[in-house]
C-alpha cells in the first residue's frame, strides 16, 4: 500500500468551513493545502450553501483526490447552531459526491484520538498535533487544522487495523466472500 493517495479533509461549518488536502504515500503523510471556506455572515441561508458547495467543487476539480474525509456534526447546545451546521455538512458532502468523490465520515472523537490520543484534546494540541504529523512551521488555523486531522484520521484508518476493516466492509457490500459472489 505505497501508492501515492490525495486525502481531503472537511471540517464544516456555516461562517468558516475548513479544508486540508494530505498526501499519503505509504506511512508517510505530506501537506498539500490548506485554508477556510468563508461565506458571507450578511448572506442568505441559501446563498452561504452555495458559497461553500462551489467551493469545495473546486477544490475538488483542481486537486483531484481520493478520498473526502468529512467531520460528523455534534448535538451542540444550541439546537439552531446544530441545524444550521448540519446544513452546512450537507452542502459540503453534495458537492463532494457530486464531483465523485467518495466520502468517509468521522466524529470528533474519532479525530481527536487519531491525532492527538485522547478524546477530550483541545483545539491547540489537535493544532500542534497537525503541526508536527504533517512537519509544518507553524500550526494552522483552528478549522484547517480540524480539516486536515480530519484527512489524517482517514489516512490513519487505511493502515492497520483500520485497513482490514474497510476491506471487509467492501466485501461486504460487493458481495464476496472467500472469491465467490455471495
Amino acid at each position: 500500500m505505497n501508492e501515492l493517495r490525495l486525502i481531503l479533509g472537511i471540517d464544516p461549518g456555516l461562517r468558516s468551513t475548513g479544508f486540508g488536502l494530505i498526501e499519503q504515500t505509504g506511512t508517510r503523510l505530506a501537506w498539500v493545502a490548506s485554508g477556510c471556506i468563508r461565506t458571507d455572515d450578511a448572506g442568505t441561508l441559501p446563498e452561504r450553501l452555495s458559497t461553500i458547495a462551489a467551493d469545495v467543487q473546486r477544490i475538488i476539480a483542481q486537486h483531484r483526490p481520493h478520498d473526502v474525509a468529512v467531520e460528523k456534526v455534534f448535538v451542540n447546545v444550541n439546537p439552531q447552531s446544530t441545524l444550521l451546521l448540519g446544513q452546512a455538512r450537507g452542502a459540503a458532502i453534495t458537492a463532494a459526491v457530486l464531483a465523485g468523490a467518495t466520502v468517509h465520515e468521522y466524529t470528533a472523537l474519532q479525530v481527536k484520538q487519531a491525532v492527538v490520543g485522547h478524546g477530550k484534546a483541545a483545539k491547540t494540541q489537535v493544532q500542534e498535533m497537525v503541526r508536527r504529523l504533517l512537519g509544518l512551521d507553524h500550526a494552522p488555523q483552528a478549522d484547517a487544522a480540524d480539516a486536515l486531522a480530519t484527512a489524517i484520521t482517514h489516512a490513519h484508518s487505511r493502515q492497520g487495523y483500520g485497513a482490514l476493516a474497510t476491506e471487509l466492509l467492501a466485501r461486504r457490500r460487493t458481495g464476496l466472500r472467500g472469491g465467490r459472489i455471495i
